[in-house]
């Protein structure tokens, strides 16, 4: 996770034009796009979490900000422009950039906002970075957004994580994409595009990224990808990512595959109908170092948005479990295979609905070894 510097931007965004592995549709739906007489002034980047949603919104901001940059510098490695522009660009200082971070209220000088867990984007932290208003302390905030670009023609707002947005903030924002200001870009890159109400999505261009296939995962390993001398955990975290590199960095980085090779004894007897009474015992243990982990790379954190983190990753963790079992099972046990498929599905949507987090996983290690015979509720 990148870390913010005083100005909100993330040193994760500092390269100015980062090679982009694979997303060729939507690479050639911008370059088309600056080309063009007319480019959208508002755009949703959506697609799988960890793919690089935020990685092109930043190369596109780049292209856009740069009067030295082509359409064709989008998503090539090559060092900063020598302009201006490409030297802020690189050094993640350009004031025409804003990328704007449920973590950004960290550094708001509004106490509330900056002592709040960081769990959403709420409009106290919307009008502080970008349009401006009223906020809960009283202040009139100046709205960023309706200010003369600095450098050049034009100013870019990225929104990360967009569905964050609480729905105030989304119905407020609904102003400034029917009447944006000139030369303003807005990309709100998100991994969950049905949070985003339907007002915002009518007024948007929407591009949709998708996981990244084997080549395109490969030359990102070796490019970018953090580098393992076990070739045997390198090709786990191939699996296990299913072409994010979001999801492989944060495995290498959380020790997932330690995991892996912990519960998957457990699993393997579970799989066989033998019930495993300590499988629960270690996936609650999975979580709470998860979370851990999180809460110790950012204070700040929510104790509860770590934890919902920390078993959406347990879920990924079985779910490629069983994917792997389901593929080489025998013809007679893929009906107890579809079943704990379908039992892992019931848990993770109960899991949604912030039920007793310690119940569900019992319930869940519990059925394993029978799954048809364990409601869950």
């Amino acid at each position: 996770m990148g870390v913010l510097d005083g100005s909100g931007f993330h040193e994760s965004n500092r390269v100015l034009m980062t090679r982009i592995h694979g997303h060729d549709q939507a690479l050639k739906s911008l370059r088309d796009a600056l080309g063009s007489d007319r480019l959208h002034h508002a755009w949703i980047f959506s697609g799988p979490a960890g793919v690089g949603k935020r990685t092109v919104a930043v190369n596109f901001a780049s292209v856009l900000l740069d009067e030295a940059a082509k359409a064709t510098n989008l998503g090539q490695a090559e060092d900063a422009i020598l302009s201006e522009a490409g030297q802020l660009l690189a050094a993640g200082t350009h004031p025409d950039l804003h990328v704007l971070r449920k973590e950004d209220a960290a550094y708001s000088d509004n106490r509330t906002l900056r002592d709040r867990k960081q769990m959403n984007i709420p409009l106290d932290l919307l009008r502080e970075r970008m349009i401006g208003g009223r906020t809960s302390d009283g202040k009139i905030r100046e709205a960023p957004v309706y200010r003369t670009p600095v450098l050049g023609k034009r100013k870019v707002f990225i929104i990360d994580e967009a569905e964050l947005l609480d729905r105030t903030a989304q119905n407020v924002l609904l102003k400034t994409l029917e009447e944006p200001p000139a030369g303003t870009t807005l990309i709100l890159v998100t991994s969950r595009p049905t949070q985003l109400i339907a007002t915002i999505k009518s007024r948007c261009q929407h591009l949709r990224f998708g996981t990244l296939d084997a080549d395109a995962m490969n030359n990102w390993i070796e490019d970018q990808g953090p580098q393992l001398e076990d070739k045997a955990s390198l090709d786990w975290l191939v699996g296990w990512s299913g072409g994010s590199p979001g999801q492989f960095e944060s495995a290498a980085s959380h020790g997932v595959i330690e995991w892996a090779r912990n519960l998957t004894p457990m699993l393997d007897k579970a799989d066989s109908g033998q019930w495993q009474p300590e499988l629960a015992a270690g996936m609650i243990e999975f979580v709470e170092q998860f979370s851990e982990i999180e809460l110790a790379e950012n204070a700040k954190a929510s104790k509860g948005a770590a934890n919902r983190e920390g078993v959406r990753q347990l879920l990924h963790l079985l779910g490629y479990h069983l994917r792997n079992r389901l593929a080489r099972c025998e013809e007679g046990d893929k009906e107890a295979c579809c079943a704990t498929i379908d039992l892992l599905s019931e848990i993770e949507q109960q899991s949604e609905s912030h039920l007793n987090l310690k119940q569900l996983l019992e319930s869940l290690s519990a059925g394993w070894a029978s799954p048809e015979t364990v409601p869950v509720s």
